[in-house]
């Protein structure tokens, strides 16, 4: 062992904290054993053992504790990955245990307070040795080969957020969602509890890291592989054993059944921006870190819906049997889209999800949109939820990529899209509602202004589209399509879509993506 082990090893001593390393090949059987495992007995929350102190810190406090980061992990080795610690705290109060791992042996990282500087805070000498940390922090040189740039973070539940090349935080991904936009049951939140993080070598790539998932209606096994660059990649491979009911029952007496089991959620907030209705007093153009829902079907058609901030939620299920892959994308990419100087979210990733193997064969997509009264909270969530689980402790195994990235770096986004939608009142006193969509793209380009294409657009039943007409937009270079929606009476939501295409004496020929969109009334 060098570096930071032998410094963990000197301070752990002398508190009597230090474990012993121990042989092992870590690697996703490794971490399963251990869910499973898990998932034979009751769920326990590891909140159960951090002092009331730090659960009491409030904001200010919490920000005082700052990571020493000469501690950081593999700076003694000088290796081009580098992670810090979170103290746990404030509103991070489930602390996780923490190895390191080689190809021959796996050790613990002990909590060990030199690590934190605490600032005016007189709580160091306070704290339990076998305290855990909140989370880690991983550094690369991401955008400049001399410096150590955020790659990303796991810190929270089972939230985690990655960046690519020139990109800043802004959506996050979970490790699994139970229970999400259910209106008869609370959600129910799994954590990450343990981890192995795996050395890297001097030139590598890649970083791999292993969790174990626990909630109180399941356990799982994680592996993460994570490749830096312009677009940074996470493959995922997971196991999950759901507990008997008895156990559930064990952990919490009213846990229902779980009901709906989210697969790679994605979690991101949506304020307000050129497509909502419903508007704020705030000086910026838009205010959010996605701006629509994608899905690629397995047929190959992309479909596009703006994201909403609604004043109920919604929750839209959408047949995704074999899907190729969903997103929340982020399209507005220029700093007019927002005017604001502090947050950059012009620069905010991407996320975009590439299902594999076999288990996503028969399922749904969900959205569910919370309304949010103010930009600091996330109200966007989607996932894919399979149709039916395996039965108590047998594994179900999924697999699949998520992409942080630009729609730029990897060509997810169709080159003929949606590039803005906006909505109002038709007329005073009416509730009939003007429709602008604005489609651009390659094969648009090639479309005389005189000769234009048809918007072709499905409506549900309880409202009629009684105008329609696609317009040239010289001062941009799209395409309009300007719609009359009139609602009948009734509060059901009206779903609609619209795709520009090109019409022959013999064959209709699709231009663009599918616009999608779920109107409520206010």
């Amino acid at each position: 062992m060098r570096g930071f082990f032998i410094l963990i090893l000197a301070l752990a001593l002398a508190r009597g904290a230090f474990a012993a390393p121990e042989a092992a090949v870590v690697n996703l059987d490794y971490v399963a054993r251990r869910a499973l495992a898990r998932a034979q007995q009751p769920f326990h929350s590891p909140r159960a053992r951090l002092p009331d102190f730090l659960k009491g810190l409030n904001y200010d406090q919490y920000r005082e504790i700052r990571f020493r980061r000469d501690k950081a992990l593999w700076t003694e080795d000088d290796l081009p990955f580098r992670v810090e610690f979170f103290h746990p705290g404030y509103i991070y109060q489930e602390p996780i245990h923490v190895n390191e791992f080689t190809a021959t042996y796996t050790q613990p990282i002990p909590f060990v307070q030199d690590f934190f500087d605490y600032d005016h805070l007189k709580i160091k000498n306070n704290i339990p040795q076998n305290t855990g940390y909140a989370g880690f922090r991983i550094l690369y040189p991401l955008n400049k080969t001399n410096q150590l740039d955020d790659l990303g973070a796991f810190l929270g539940a089972s939230y985690f957020r990655l960046l690519g090349k020139g990109q800043s935080y802004g959506l996050s991904a979970r490790g699994l969602a139970l229970d999400c936009g259910e209106t008869d049951r609370p959600e129910e939140f799994p954590i990450f509890t343990d981890w192995w993080l795996g050395k890297p070598n001097k030139n590598a790539k890649e970083l791999t890291l292993y969790a174990i998932l626990d909630s109180v209606s399941c356990a799982g096994a994680y592996e993460f592989k994570i490749r830096p660059g312009e677009t940074t990649v996470a493959d995922v491979d997971a196991v999950l054993y759901f507990r008997q009911a008895n156990l559930v029952l064990q952990a919490n007496l009213n846990a229902p059944p779980i009901k709906t089991v989210g697969l790679a959620p994605l979690t991101s907030m949506f304020w307000y921006g050129p497509s909502s209705e419903r508007r704020f007093d705030d000086y910026r153009s838009g205010v959010h870190n996605s701006d629509g829902f994608m899905i690629k079907t397995a047929d190959g058609q992309t479909m596009w819906e703006p994201l909403q901030n609604p004043l109920n939620m919604r929750h839209q299920i959408f047949p995704a049997s074999n899907i190729r892959g969903f997103g929340l994308m982020q399209r507005d990419r220029s700093f007019e889209d927002y005017q604001d100087l502090f947050t950059s979210m012009q620069d905010n990733p991407s996320l975009w999800v590439v299902p594999r193997g076999t288990n996503w064969n028969d399922g749904d997509l969900h959205l569910v949109e919370l309304n949010d009264p103010w930009e600091y909270n996330d109200n966007i969530v989607a996932f894919w939820s399979p149709k039916s689980l395996p039965a108590p402790l047998q594994p179900y195994r999924f697999s699949y990529a998520l992409y942080w990235t630009r729609e730029t770096a990897m060509n997810f986004s169709p080159e003929n899209k949606v590039v803005a939608t906006r909505i109002g009142m038709s007329a005073p006193n009416s509730d009939a509602r003007q429709i602008f969509i604005d489609f651009a793209g390659p094969k648009l380009d090639e479309i005389s202004p005189t000769n234009p294409p048809v918007a072709v657009v499905t409506c549900s039943t309880n409202a009629d589209i009684v105008a329609n007409q696609v317009v040239w937009n010289p001062f941009q270079k799209t395409w309009r399509a300007i719609l009359m929606m009139q609602p009948k009476p009734g509060d059901a939501p009206v779903d609609l879509r619209c795709t520009l295409e090109k019409t022959s004496q013999h064959t209709n020929e699709v231009l663009t993506e599918t616009w999608m969109y779920q109107w409520m009334r206010p």
